[in-house]
């Protein structure tokens, strides 16, 4: 007798005429376990279900088969793992990074701003970091005065997260998505 199969599966679990064992631990559709049947008497449990044999845990002794529809348990499957992966992404927020000077141009300044608000309003943090040079070491005020300069400009998108600290040649500021955006 020959079954036909009512799902199609790509690389997924063995179903129906996939499975090669001889004797399978069938489960039902509800969860209730039916017994070990004869593959032949499983495949044609499921055909009269007009459901799929779906072969849950080969390794068993003897396998465990499941009577269910298999492309509505891949395609809950697959919203699982998306759902999954959306909340991840969430969780991920990127580390953007914008140099700056202490003697940057209008120009310059207005650009970056206005980058760095596209990506505080995508939800990535941003670092902000100014490099003194020379005798720019004796004058830190100003790179100071620059990155609170452009903090005040992005309050509406970020937070401080880290205020201007000095660490060698180097002020870095680290700035957040504001919660109440998203």
């Amino acid at each position: 007798m020959e079954v036909l199969g009512i799902a199609n599966n790509k690389n997924g679990l063995p179903i129906n005429n996939q499975i090669k064992a001889r004797e399978v631990l069938v489960i039902g559709p509800n969860g209730e376990q039916v017994g070990v049947k004869t593959l032949q008497d499983a495949l044609t449990l499921a055909s009269y279900a007009s459901l799929d044999l779906v072969l849950i845990s080969p390794n068993a002794n003897p396998p465990v088969c499941k009577v269910m529809d298999y492309n509505k348990f891949r395609y809950e499957k697959q919203k699982k793992e998306k759902e999954a992966l959306k909340k991840q992404k969430a969780n991920m927020s990127e580390l953007k990074e914008f140099r700056l000077s202490p003697v940057i141009d209008v120009g310059d300044f207005e650009t970056k701003l206005r980058n760095a608000t596209k990506y505080l309003e995508k939800g990535d943090r941003i670092k902000l970091s100014i490099r003194f040079k020379g005798r720019q070491m004796a004058h830190t005020e100003l790179g100071k005065e620059v990155l609170e300069r452009f903090a005040s400009r992005v309050t509406d998108y970020a937070d401080i997260d880290q205020r201007p600290k000095l660490e060698g040649k180097t002020m870095t500021m680290l700035l957040v998505p504001k919660k109440d955006k998203k």
